[in-house]
């Protein structure tokens, strides 16, 4: 099913409906797909199936000759009954979070198909994007859309779980502050066998003071005993709240080989940290 009309320069365009159609509901599916995934809810298909359906007719909006902004206002109320048609209403937050999430999917999503339009079309209607018909970018969109969001939720996840364990410290040590970026190990049990404090590990290159008061603190591993250099801190601060216990600070021999991390936090601290 094909129609015509006239673009503003008088050039006359074909546009098949139904394929138009068609793609705006799988993107809509994966976009609705990908919320669910990302937020763990629990959705059933038919509920996506049924949202996406309602959001792939949005197209023909395209065709009523209004203004911009009451076209994004449509589109905002739109994507309002997607989501609730997806994932029920249960409250205003509820809600609101679905919104957001489909709309950032929507640009991760929205920025690849940018950039197919700038490799491989030149004219362009809503999301779709065309060049003497059947633009290979139709091809890249139903094979590459799914891939793409995979990778974003890979991401996402990763950040989620990872980033959360992230902290800013402070320390203080003879009238010094030293601002570190912190990861919490919860595998990080070493505790000083003779006075039972917790040990934190900080990156070598941090300290570069020659005239503190290191302790040598024997570290048994499974193969062997390593002495591990440590200075003794009285307070410190772990994102802006501060602390007062006695702790000791370890210097690595070796790197941290963690993204942007200067210190390695005790698991013993986590009561401290929540």
């Amino acid at each position: 099913m094909c129609c015509f009309f006239y673009n503003k320069y008088g050039d006359e365009m074909k546009i098949y409906l139904d394929l138009i159609l068609l793609l705006n509901f799988i993107f809509d599916l994966l976009l609705l797909l990908t919320v669910s995934i990302l937020l763990k809810r629990c959705a059933k298909f038919y509920k996506l199936f049924l949202g996406a359906l309602m959001g792939s007719l949005s197209i023909f909006l395209l065709f009523i000759n209004m203004n911009s902004f009451t076209l994004f206002f449509i589109k905002i109320i739109i994507s309002i009954f997607m989501v609730i048609i997806s994932f029920s209403f249960k409250n205003i937050k509820y809600t609101f979070n679905n919104i957001l999430y489909l709309y950032t999917t929507s640009i991760i999503l929205g920025g690849f198909l940018y950039l197919l339009n700038i490799q491989f079309s030149y004219k362009q209607i809503g999301l779709v994007f065309y060049h003497n018909g059947l633009s290979i970018n139709f091809i890249f969109l139903i094979i590459f859309s799914p891939v793409i969001l995979y990778i974003y939720m890979k991401q996402i996840k990763k950040l989620k779980n990872n980033y959360n364990n992230y902290y800013k410290l402070n320390i203080y040590y003879k009238n010094k502050k030293y601002e570190l970026s912190s990861y919490l190990d919860t595998g990080n049990m070493l505790k000083s066998p003779y006075s039972n404090k917790p040990i934190i590990i900080i990156n070598k290159n941090i300290i570069k003071d020659n005239n503190m008061e290191f302790v040598l603190i024997p570290i048994y591993t499974i193969n062997n005993c390593n002495l591990l250099k440590c200075f003794k801190i009285r307070e410190f601060e772990i994102n802006k709240r501060k602390i007062k216990k006695d702790i000791l600070v370890g210097i690595s021999n070796q790197t941290i080989n963690i993204d942007g991390i200067d210190c390695i936090l005790n698991n013993y601290l986590m009561e401290e940290i929540i």
